[in-house]
């Protein structure tokens, strides 16, 4: 991604007057802070774009994690996601750790998706309290906000699970529910359990952004408008892709690269044009209108976005003050036809 330059700060005066449409800056958290919305029916009120920590632990060291989060905070964010599999737990231990130091565990939405671990992997009843045990000690923490639900797992009954997710919510340890990559099926049937008295899905993760639009469009989004999902999608900027960081095949190097540019050169140099245009016009750079895109799409609540710097989360806040017209939309969706 790039890194943007430097700012002027803005007076208190000044951006209470700005227009609606207007970016949100990138210094200061007096806007940022206020900005909330209500996360689905779960009860909490978030920022709306959710810092990932897919790459705390693996790509990202602990002292560049923190300057990241610090960043976040800065800004006004209040969400920070992780998954137990990632970087084997080692992302968990070091948010956990940030907010140990930083003591925001108070107003800061813990999510994390449980699943994938090695050591207790899918949704069994066993392996799922063992999964909620250990991301609570590494995170250091009694209860996690938004528990997502890894639909990876297709054995386990659902019933099962959502019994087991029934103890978790009574006892304390976890407060919402969601979901990642359930099929609309799934949901369903999820749905149909909550009225027998198991606990409610209320947030749904799927893959989802403007060149990946097949996880999401079609039944799942269906259900998700008829269940009033909140949704909170992940892979917001495809790799990186969408900030505009990959526009070569020298930039384009090892397994990952290759999959970007098989999947997406054709539409996506096209997409990346309409992207700068775009961005040009409002002033951001190309993460702001991929956020932007996704927060304008229905039940979408907040993009989950990973950051590999500082800067990087300076330009995905962006996305949140970026209000796309009509217009604007049209020439996305005709980029990515």
């Amino acid at each position: 991604m790039q890194t943007p330059g430097a700012t002027e700060s803005v007076p208190t005066r000044v951006i209470a007057e700005a227009h609606p449409s207007a970016p949100l800056p990138t210094q200061g958290p007096a806007l940022g802070a206020s900005v909330r919305v209500p996360l689905g029916e779960s009860g909490l009120r978030i920022f709306p774009l959710i810092l990932g920590g897919a790459e705390f632990g693996w790509t990202v060291d602990q002292e560049h994690a923190f300057a990241i989060m610090d960043r976040y905070r800065e800004h006004g964010g209040n969400v920070v996601h992780t998954a137990d599999g990632f970087a084997s737990g080692r992302s968990e231990y070091i948010i956990g750790k940030w907010l140990e130091s930083r003591a925001a565990r108070d107003d800061t939405v813990v999510a994390i998706r449980v699943g994938t671990h090695p050591d207790h992997p899918g949704l069994g009843s066993v392996n799922l309290v063992r999964a909620v045990e250990a991301s609570l000690t590494r995170l250091g923490i009694d209860h996690i906000d938004v528990l997502y639900l890894d639909g990876t797992d297709t054995v386990t009954p659902t019933e099962d699970t959502l019994a087991t997710a029934e103890w978790l919510v009574e006892s304390g340890k976890i407060r919402a529910l969601g979901a990642y990559g359930f099929r609309a099926e799934r949901l369903v049937e999820s749905r149909i359990l909550s009225s027998a008295g198991y606990p409610r899905i209320t947030v749904l993760d799927v893959p989802y952004n403007l060149l990946r639009r097949e996880d999401y469009e079609g039944d799942v989004r269906l259900v998700a408008n008829a269940q009033s999902l909140a949704v909170t999608p992940s892979h917001a900027l495809a790799h990186g892709f969408l900030s505009g960081i990959h526009r070569s095949r020298n930039r384009l190097q090892g397994t990952r690269g290759v999959q970007l540019l098989g999947g997406f050169n054709r539409r996506g140099t096209k997409l990346l044009k309409v992207l700068d245009g775009l961005g040009a016009e409002l002033g951001v750079p190309d993460a702001a209108i991929a956020i932007a895109w996704l927060r304008a799409q229905r039940n979408v609540v907040a993009p989950i976005a990973n950051a590999y710097a500082p800067g990087h989360v300076d330009e995905l806040v962006q996305g949140v003050g970026v209000s796309l017209g009509r217009a604007q939309l049209a020439d996305l969706a005709r980029a990515t036809a």
